[in-house]
């Protein structure tokens, strides 16, 4: 397998990481890394190759991963040490873009999206309560 550091190439291995997984279930085998790997690469996937993939991206090799198309952290994780291990630092831009492609109804990868000060509650004396907002009149 070919693993080059383009746009395209990262919409294929999205598209493929989807495939390989509807193929482990339909032969009611574990979807985790270790499984994929071994499909992917065949013989090349060595034990070493594997354990590299699993200690760059902190996961195990044995856990089961979710579908790609509503959790993708953990697959682009996979996907980014995969990458890095193969060709070298893979741009992240890019991957997410090709996620987009990829999956483009699904759950959007949304990794360094801010998250808001502003909560809608008050705390007073140990008690929560809803912000009261100003009604429109009409």
């Amino acid at each position: 397998m070919e693993i080059q550091n383009t746009q395209a190439c990262f919409v294929q291995l999205w598209r493929m990481l989807e495939r390989t997984r509807r193929l482990l279930r339909g032969q009611y085998k574990r979807f985790c890394i270790r499984s994929v790997m071994k499909l992917w690469f065949g013989p090349e996937a060595t034990d070493n190759l594997i354990w590299q993939v699993c200690h760059e991206c902190e996961q195990a090799g044995w856990d089961e991963l979710p579908p790609p198309k509503f959790y993708p952290r953990k697959h682009r994780d996979f996907l980014k040490a995969l990458i890095t291990l193969r060709v070298g630092k893979p741009k992240l831009s890019d991957l997410d873009a090709a996620y987009s492609i990829a999956f483009p109804h699904s759950t959007p990868l949304n990794i360094n999206k801010k998250k808001r000060k502003h909560t809608p509650f008050l705390f007073t004396e140990g008690k929560i309560e809803e912000k009261s907002y100003r009604k429109v009149q009409r």
